[in-house]
């Protein structure tokens, strides 16, 4: 992986949620924003997700939301994530969520949360800062395996 390529996202809907029109706003904001966005589509469960980002090397998981079900399933993502080793950021974006809901996610280990009228600009700029973090990590990793 080199630092010049596109950041990377994996967008997907969680459970039974089958609203993706904003989904697909915001693959075609991050696409026009130079990202390359890899939709896994609605339906998803964790296990989905989390194969799907270990398959497709993301740098960044974005889950839209258009139901609640984000809340009951993000526990389970993150068990996956966490037993994969894949130290991959999760954002959660949405008309549904609320404040309440933004702090009970970031509290389970969401990076970044985009509720109701969520500013296109600094969706992209989180993305890609989260997204550089990780690469960051990533090259300290590989430094230091190479190192020993």
């Amino acid at each position: 992986m080199t630092a010049d390529r596109p950041v990377r996202i994996l967008l997907a809907i969680l459970g039974l949620d089958q609203h993706e029109a904003g989904a697909f706003a915001v693959a075609r904001l991050l696409r026009d924003a130079g990202m390359e966005v890899i939709y896994l589509g609605r339906f998803a469960t964790p296990e989905s997700v989390a194969a799907a980002a270990l398959e497709e090397g993301v740098d960044v998981i974005g889950l839209s939301c258009h139901s609640w079900e984000y809340l009951y399933y993000l526990d389970e993502l993150f068990g996956l994530l966490t037993s994969r080793a894949l130290n991959i950021p999760v954002v959660v974006g949405g008309s549904v969520l609320s404040r309440d809901d933004k702090n009970e996610i970031q509290a389970k280990g969401v990076a970044a949360a985009f509720g109701p009228g969520a500013d296109a600009d600094e969706i992209v700029e989180q993305i890609r800062s989260l997204a550089k973090v990780r690469r960051h990590r990533q090259d300290e990793a590989r430094r230091q395996d190479q190192a020993r």
